[in-house]
């Protein structure tokens, strides 16, 4: 059996269709799915990110109206992940998601992606600590990021 989070992401899932916004509210959809609001809020912030091709704009003063956006414009997805999505500092999971999310979209190839993965290891990243390895992480995966913004014929997409 599916948990409540699983649950409410294909139900919004399943909600945009062919749309690539949705207008939601909180407490309407923690009334139907009987939970906490919190809940909700966990799984748009969890669920919906910009990694995995999301953003949530909520809307000041409308009673926990959100509005959960398809990124589907792929130049609009990378300039979302450099500008404001990623940090300073990347952990290689994180990194992982983000290069399978541009694999899956076919901005990149797998053995693109693969490659990326190879390099953003801890491995690759050996003589730093922790916290400057996520930095070079970062540093390296926007840098990518950008490559991909001037060069936009990666992957698969023509």
């Amino acid at each position: 059996m599916a948990n409540i989070s699983d649950v409410i992401e294909n139900f919004l899932t399943e909600l945009f269709g062919d749309e690539n916004s949705i207008l939601i509210s909180r407490n309407d959809l923690a009334q139907y799915f009987n939970c906490a609001p919190s809940q909700i809020n966990y799984v748009l912030s969890t669920r919906f990110t910009v990694d995995k091709g999301y953003a949530v704009e909520s809307k000041r003063g409308g009673g926990g109206y959100v509005t959960l956006i398809k990124l589907t414009d792929d130049e609009h997805y990378l300039s979302e992940l450099v500008t404001n999505s990623l940090g300073d500092e990347v952990g290689y999971h994180r990194a992982c998601q983000i290069l399978d999310r541009l694999s899956a979209d076919k901005l990149i190839s797998e053995r693109e992606r693969d490659i990326m993965k190879t390099v953003l290891s801890d491995k690759a990243i050996v003589a730093f600590d922790k916290e400057r390895k996520e930095r070079v992480r970062a540093g390296l995966l926007k840098s990518f990021l950008v490559y991909l913004m001037k060069n936009p014929c990666g992957g698969e997409k023509q």
